[in-house]
């Protein structure tokens, strides 16, 4: 337009950027501004001054350890899981036990069904505050005013924003829902802890993002048909990522296993075949597992192939270098596998248990239940070294085991007089087979 319709001048339209609503509500001073609602400078690395975090412990031992040693004040914590897993379950006996002011939001159940649950966990206490809320506006007003401990949000899911105009559990929603809860986090440094569902892949469900806001991205997972879950550390920018906590689903809420070894192994059975105990590495934590090979003639077709707890490309991979480098015929032959408890395992130390369960179910002749395994399977046949062998070989021998074979790299450098356990070093998978069943 040249001339303006009002003054009938011509060529004096300007150009204004018009800031929106979004902008101006993302564009508040935020704690990292200074004081004085200025922009924030650039300062020298050197004159920064470090000081030391004092975390708030919760009382449950294995979630303290996940974390890193406790809560950091003002931490964003993001916790996934499969439906019906106990994610709620786990966060709303943390709140019931605390002795503090927590607010327990909750947008998926009403005030009597949480208290329901609540009555059932053990050591219960009145003093969780509960709100069924979704508008994140109002829970936020809510937080200001009551001044909690830490908060709870179950789930980020369910939650709108009114400035927004999507459906609860999209990606808009979800992106404004966290951002809030950040910045309510980082300005009043109290902890909020937000519960996230998860896809058909297993991801926690929305915006790659929502991970990336948040500081901790915890991972809570087992089968439900078995009673034990693992609390995962995905992400942590206060600790490590190497911790993990074992749970065991009971009546009264979920029970923190301080021994899981003694619990996976009590009920094995010495005089079966196709069991193998081996010496893998949860995290930071030692843990020896049963596992369970079943090798049976294919009368159906096409030999068939399962795991439970394992990868089954893996499997395939041990089964095609049992039958190329050592002669096994088992390409004829139906093979199952089964980690003992319903506990998934990744450590591919786990390889040479495997190795031994299905030999020893093939030629249905059983392992001595004082015997463990601790190695990692190539493609050659040999035994590779695996990490923190020295963990490993500890707790075996703390929990009775006679005999552990390991990979004789190694035994390089490991002290062997300090074990009461006979440590049996070997190069490749025929050394096993001859010094376990011949």
């Amino acid at each position: 337009m040249g001339q303006c319709h009002s003054c009938g001048e011509w060529n004096t339209f300007t150009e204004e950027i018009v800031q929106s609503s979004e902008e101006k509500r993302t564009s508040k001073k935020s704690i990292w501004n200074e004081q004085n609602g200025s922009a924030s400078k650039a300062v020298p690395l050197a004159s920064i001054e470090a000081s030391s975090t004092k975390r708030s412990l919760t009382g449950d031992t294995e979630f303290d350890r996940v974390l890193g040693g406790g809560i950091v004040p003002g931490a964003l914590i993001l916790i996934g899981g499969q439906p019906g897993i106990g994610k709620s379950t786990l966060m709303l006996q943390i709140a019931v036990r605390q002795s503090k002011n927590i607010l327990y939001v909750s947008g998926e159940e009403s005030a009597e069904q949480i208290k329901m649950r609540a009555d059932r966990v053990e050591g219960y206490s009145g003093d969780c505050l509960i709100l069924t809320e979704t508008k994140v506006e109002q829970i936020l007003n809510q937080a200001k005013s009551i001044k909690p401990d830490f908060l709870v949000i179950d789930s980020i899911q369910t939650l709108v924003s009114m400035h927004i105009d999507s459906i609860a559990g999209s990606i808009s929603q979800i992106k404004e829902c966290a951002a809030s809860l950040q910045r309510f986090a980082k300005e009043s440094n109290i902890p909020v802890f937000i519960i996230g569902h998860i896809n058909k892949e297993g991801s926690i469900a929305g915006p790659k993002i929502l991970e990336h806001i948040v500081d901790t991205v915890l991972q809570f997972e087992g089968d439900r048909n078995y009673t034990y879950r693992i609390l995962r550390t995905l992400k942590n920018r206060f600790g490590s990522t190497d911790e993990l906590g074992i749970y065991q689903m009971e009546t009264k809420g979920l029970k923190p296993v301080h021994n899981p070894s003694e619990l996976l192994l009590s009920q094995k059975d010495e005089d079966l075949s196709g069991s193998a105990v081996a010496a893998t590495i949860e995290g930071l934590r030692p843990m020896l597992i049963e596992t369970q090979g079943l090798v049976s003639k294919a009368v159906y077709g096409n030999p068939q192939r399962s795991a439970t707890g394992f990868d089954l490309r893996r499997l395939n991979m041990l089964l095609a270098v049992l039958e190329k480098r050592c002669g096994f015929p088992l390409g004829n032959f139906d093979v199952f596998l089964n980690i003992a408890g319903g506990i998934r395992v990744v450590d591919p130390a786990i390889d040479l248990a495997i190795i031994s369960s299905i030999i020893s179910s093939f030629q249905d002749v059983a392992i001595p239940a004082d015997v463990c395994f601790a190695g990692e399977v190539g493609l050659s046949g040999e035994i590779r070294a695996v990490n923190r062998i020295e963990q490993r070989v500890q707790e075996a021998d703390r929990l009775g085991f006679k005999q552990i074979f390991v990979s004789s790299f190694n035994t390089k450098g490991l002290d062997l007089s300090r074990f009461k356990i006979r440590v049996r070093s070997i190069s490749k998978i025929e050394d096993l087979y001859e010094g376990l069943f011949v």
